[in-house]
């Protein structure tokens, strides 16, 4: 029988969500009483939500002045992305024999269809779920729950640049299976190189949507 989702849980993955998904957008206000009448739990279960979301950075609880859903800037790109070429290529290169041919091979068969084979949804669950893969191979807790930091603030760039990144995935999609096919042949040193090319070239794609972005949704530092 599954373990039932305690209310302290519930609040904190639902407003989670909502900041992740874009529903809470960067820069704005939330508010404690609301978000109890929203979610129909106590002040305690909010609290404790909101405490764990500051921690990952995804919110700032400001003195005297309420909590702010944490913005998204052209500085967070490029740190976003440092991290990334710093773990992922090394996790390929010093720890992808720890992977298993047969996940390896899924993923080789998902990326050699066409874009179109697979919804957007289906789509980026497929593309996180190969990044994360790729991480958890190196098997160190410290680096799991930062690389998860870095990833929850990715997943929101993809939903704020959702309509440019749409016409990258097939470039993306040519990309990925640059990396699993390297993998397949257990060629690592390739298969690193192959994954700086594809974080470069996503680093550039959100960088040229962040340059020419009219919506303000990605905010320049001064």
């Amino acid at each position: 029988m599954p373990v039932k989702e305690s209310l302290k849980q519930r609040a904190y993955h639902e407003i989670k969500e909502k900041i992740i998904t874009c529903v809470y957008a960067p820069g704005v206000m939330l508010n404690e009483e609301a978000l109890r009448e929203e979610l129909h739990v106590s002040r305690t279960p909010i609290r404790d939500a909101l405490s764990r979301l500051e921690q990952e950075g995804l919110i700032s609880i400001l003195p005297k002045k309420g909590i702010v859903v944490s913005g998204l800037s052209i500085n967070d790109i490029n740190y976003i992305f440092e991290v990334r070429l710093l773990y992922e290529p090394y996790a390929l290169l010093h720890h992808g024999p720890k992977m298993q041919d047969e996940a390896i091979q899924k993923y080789f068969d998902a990326f050699s269809l066409p874009v179109q084979a697979h919804s957007e949804e289906e789509y980026y669950a497929l593309d996180d779920a190969f990044h994360v893969a790729i991480v958890d191979a190196i098997q160190n807790p410290y680096l799991s729950k930062t690389y998860n930091w870095i990833h929850n603030q990715n997943l929101r760039f993809r939903v704020m640049t959702a309509q440019f990144i749409k016409a990258r995935l097939e470039q993306t999609n040519e990309e990925h299976l640059a990396i699993v096919t390297a993998c397949l042949k257990h060629d690592w040193s390739l298969a690193a190189k192959e994954m700086e090319n594809h974080l470069r070239a996503s680093k550039n794609a959100t960088f040229d949507l962040a340059l020419c972005s009219r919506n303000g949704d990605l905010q320049k530092e001064k």
